[in-house]
């Protein structure tokens, strides 16, 4: 029996706080669903929940769900952090009889249910899919289109990470995570690149690969694929499908005025173009309207301006290859030869992605001046003792000798606070990471 969402009044989230789950919640909420939901822990995303009606409660259990809910929506991650939760909710599905009693589904489940009945254009790869998920909204938005959309940031301006469209197109962001972006029933994908990550799931990068070639099977004859077809990773991916592959190359623009830095935010403006010129829209209007994006949040995010001068960013890499690209778009505003100082506090994400990229990540700082490393983010991992930050800061220094490594929050707060004495203008820090950095940037500019 399928989900028929049109009958469901009481929705309660579990993880509302992560950046796609809660993008869902909002959508129910659009609807005219009563909304609730637990994390385990605050923050921005969940402000903006709690603006909206949702009763949020931190902390995670089984008697949060509140009794009248009819259906249950879950993060992915629960099966690792509280397999016990994740056994009981799942457990509610089916009475007795084998009639549902109350509907559970996870977030990527939720997708297929979303994008069943849209013209869906899902947008994958390893870096800039939040990216280019937001230009292709820009695009369609400004377009007149009306797209539905759900990225995983929060767009500039809207504080919002969920677009509620009544055109035709659903935009969505799809994570490789545990296979889960197949749930998604795409007429169009975007494959921006394929990248060794999520290590602790995919055995190598050959198993990644056999997902999105997966995932690019599923588009139909009538529907188009878009990538880079002379990526080694990608070829193979796109090989023997139904749909039609378009290179995003043919749409690339090196001239294009982008209000973010980088090649690679160009390289995904290119990709998606190329998906609204194969939507019927003339290349021209496409670029106009890309050069509109405003950005995303923790996405080369400005923080603010010290009283001495010192300009601090916020940024969401957490990949050698994303480090690496975003650094180098810093480094076109504030080159060296200018004499600007860019100074980076990393927090590592995940001990299983340390360890696999110890040496990607060592040589991934090359554009910064100093490099201050918080304590792993564990996030769904347990520290088995043989990573962490000192030893990735021992890596960096045999190439570049300028990082250091603090055993917490404080005690880089402490250090970096006494450096800023010293600062003046021309200096830029920059908190980078997938988790808790960004509390440093807030701290500095309080």
């Amino acid at each position: 029996m399928e989900l028929d969402l049109t009958k469901i009044k009481n929705v309660h989230f579990i993880g509302i706080g992560g950046i796609g789950i809660s993008a869902v919640a909002r959508m129910m909420v659009h609807e005219g669903k009563t909304v609730t939901g637990q994390d385990m822990q605050g923050g921005e995303i969940v402000d903006e929940l709690m603006k909206l009606g949702i009763q949020v409660k931190i902390g995670q259990s089984y008697e949060n769900i509140p009794a009248d809910a009819d259906l249950i929506v879950y993060t992915i991650a629960i099966d690792t952090y509280d397999p016990e939760l994740s056994k009981k909710i799942k457990s509610l599905e089916y009475s007795e009889v084998g009639l549902p009693n109350i509907w559970v589904r996870s977030y990527p489940q939720m997708l297929d249910t979303i994008s069943k009945d849209k013209y869906t254009i899902a947008v994958s790869g390893t870096h800039g899919k939040t990216t280019t998920t937001a230009m292709i909204a820009e695009i369609l938005k400004d377009n007149g289109d009306d797209p539905t959309v759900i990225v995983g940031s929060l767009l500039v301006g809207e504080k919002s990470n969920f677009i509620a469209g009544k055109g035709k197109y659903f935009v969505v962001e799809a994570c490789e995570y545990r296979r889960s972006f197949l749930n998604i029933n795409p007429k169009v994908l975007v494959i921006t690149n394929i990248d060794e990550d999520h290590l602790d799931y995919y055995k190598d990068i050959e198993d990644i690969k056999n997902a999105f070639h997966e995932m690019a099977v599923k588009v139909p004859a009538d529907g188009f694929v878009v990538c880079n077809i002379a990526d080694d990773n990608i070829s193979d991916v796109v090989k023997d499908i139904n749909a039609r592959v378009i290179d995003w190359q043919e749409f690339y623009n090196g001239e294009l005025k982008l209000k973010v830095p980088g090649i690679h935010n160009k390289k995904d403006a290119a990709a998606a173009i190329a998906v609204t010129v194969n939507l019927g829209l003339s290349k021209e209007v496409s670029e106009k309207f890309v050069c509109n994006f405003p950005g995303t949040w923790r996405r080369f995010e400005f923080k603010g301006k010290l009283a001495s001068g010192v300009l601090v960013y916020d940024d969401y890499a957490h990949h050698p290859t994303e480090i690496k690209a975003t650094l180098e778009g810093f480094r076109e505003l504030y080159s060296k030869g200018d004499g600007w100082k860019v100074t980076v506090v990393f927090q590592p994400h995940l001990f299983s992605r340390t360890k696999s990229l110890l040496q990607d990540f060592s040589e991934s700082f090359s554009d910064a001046d100093e490099v201050l490393l918080l304590p792993i983010y564990y996030a769904r991992e347990v520290d088995d003792g043989t990573i962490s930050s000192y030893i990735l800061s021992d890596e960096i220094n045999k190439k570049t000798n300028n990082s250091k490594a603090f055993s917490n929050f404080e005690e880089l707060e402490s250090y970096l606070g006494a450096e800023l004495l010293n600062m003046g203008e021309k200096n830029v820090v920059v908190t980078m990471g997938a988790g808790e950095a960004f509390k440093v940037a807030d701290f500095l500019l309080k």
